[in-house]
């Protein structure tokens, strides 16, 4: 595979990178400001037999997100390439707009030129968390000014 970074058109600075744990993510080539607009993936929504039955038997398991009536959704784009960091410790933060089916991704804090931007999966995991922030941090509970600002985001 041709490990060229590859420019995303999103914010013009961002790029798919491979990092060498955690393989393909998503990089910014510039600073990035808190509460800017990263961006919006469309979704593609399994019904729950359409899960059970056949996507959670595929590789696209590890790439949906839960949506509304126990169903699941796949985000296109980027929305499938940003990898973890525990929660408390991601530098960006998801809202799912289900009326729309859209997750629209937000800087959660200042990013720096050169980061990788992770969001957090959730507390279960399915493989050993690879996390450059965590070495000797606490990683037990995000910071309530997390949660607060994304509850302040207007869809």
């Amino acid at each position: 595979m041709d490990e060229t970074p590859v420019q995303l058109p999103a914010l013009g600075c961002l790029e798919l990178r491979s990092h060498p744990q955690r393989g393909r993510g998503v990089f910014t080539q510039q600073a990035i400001s808190k509460g800017t607009l990263i961006h919006i993936s469309p979704v593609l929504v399994f019904s729950q037999a359409e899960y059970s039955e056949h996507g959670k038997h595929t590789c696209l398991d590890h790439y949906t997100y839960c949506w509304r009536g126990g169903t699941f959704a796949l985000a296109l784009g980027l929305g499938s390439m940003f990898n973890h960091e525990p929660s408390g410790l991601e530098n960006v933060g998801f809202v799912r707009d289900m009326d729309q089916a859209l997750i629209k991704y937000i800087a959660l804090r200042d990013i720096a030129a050169g980061d990788e931007l992770c969001i957090c999966y959730g507390p279960n995991v399915w493989f050993d968390i690879v996390s450059d922030e965590a070495r000797g941090a606490d990683a037990g509970h995000s910071p309530p000014e997390a949660d607060d600002f994304l509850s302040s985001i207007q869809l």
